[in-house]
Formats: structure tokens, sequence, C-alpha cells
């Protein structure tokens, strides 16, 4: 008995690191001006938005200057227009 709860604490401890590993779902968001923001998840943009989806290293790939700047994280949704948040 004392071996079959050892086990299954084992295998409940197991599976609540194998949840935690699970792959996160946050993507870099750029517009057409140049503006960039960090988005925690998928979201579906309108196409007038003008808006192209990146995964989440994409950021440590570029190289921000004056053409392109990585603007602060905003809780919600929401794009950046002209270096301006707006919500929707």
């Amino acid at each position: 008995m004392k071996t079959l709860l050892i086990g299954l604490a084992a295998a409940g401890a197991a599976s609540v690191v194998a949840l935690s590993a699970a792959p996160a779902s946050a993507e870099v968001v750029c517009n057409r001006d140049g503006d960039c923001w960090h988005a925690d998840r998928h979201y579906h943009y309108q196409p007038n938005f003008g808006v192209t989806i990146h995964p989440d290293d994409w950021y440590f790939h570029q190289r921000w200057d004056d053409r392109r700047h990585f603007r602060d994280y905003h809780q919600g949704r929401g794009y950046y227009r002209g270096g301006v948040w707006i919500p929707f």
C-alpha cells in the first residue's frame, strides 16, 4: 500500500511538471508603421489593421531602430497606430 501511494504521488508530480512545461502562445505583433508589441495570446486582427504576427522569439533576432519600434506591453486586446495604443 505504501509503495502504491508513493507511485501515485510521483505520477501526480510528473503530471504537474508536464502541464507547467506546455508551450506559451505569446507572439510579437507588428503593424505597417513599424510599431511592434508583445501579445500574450493569439488574437485575430482584422485585415485592415495591417498587422503581421511573429513567434515570440522573433523579437531577439531583430534590429530596433528609427524604422521599427518595440512598444510597451498593454493588457487586453488592441493594437498600436502611430505609436498610440488603440484598445478594442
